[in-house]
């Protein structure tokens, strides 16, 4: 199977474990977990054509580790950027002082106005390093990136939670707590 094959399942996956299960009729635990001979069968029915092993290796070369099976490999995931209500059991976690969220150039003035929010996600998506954050902002254009500065947020009681992946995930970024970085 050729690299576009894969990303074609990569994204197929993220549409079905993220945003919308019903497309391929499955369905999703409150953690989020879909039954792997589930999604096997009916992403195949669908037209989606791949294997255990194909499966196992997106999971396994994804550079964003974008899914994660249990511990028993009977059950997969999307690690975060859900637009589906799921509880993915991340517990409260102390960030670093400095984070970055990448964006594109055109949404800069509205994020400086009224800071980052979720949308359509459950969290708001930060890196923990810049190139992650422009590489981010590049899928939306000009890539601008904003420092977060996420240990001031947590001191004063803002949640955060890190993925599976490396992402971190808090509620919302109010704009007192981002500087600009020239990219």
């Amino acid at each position: 199977m050729n690299d576009k094959q894969l990303t074609h399942i990569s994204k197929f996956l993220s549409l079905a474990l993220r945003h919308k299960p019903e497309t391929i009729d499955i369905q999703l635990d409150q953690n989020g977990w879909a039954d792997v001979e589930d999604l096997l069968e009916k992403a195949n029915n669908y037209g989606i054509m791949f294997d255990k092993e194909i499966l196992h290796h997106i999971v396994a070369t994804n550079t964003k580790k974008r899914f994660a099976f249990n511990d028993t490999l009977d059950k997969i995931r999307a690690s975060q950027g859900h637009s589906i209500n799921v509880e993915l059991g991340y517990s409260n976690q102390k960030p670093p002082a400095i984070l970055y969220h990448g964006t594109g150039e055109k949404s800069v003035q509205s994020i400086l106005a009224t800071g980052l929010s979720k949308q359509n996600r459950q969290h708001v998506h930060l890196s923990s390093d810049i190139q992650t954050a422009i590489a981010v902002g590049q899928r939306h254009g000009k890539p601008f990136v904003f420092t977060v500065l996420a240990g001031q947020m947590y001191e004063d009681k803002f949640e955060f939670y890190i993925a599976d992946n490396g992402v971190w995930l808090t509620d919302n970024v109010p704009s007192k707590y981002l500087k600009q970085n020239d990219v």
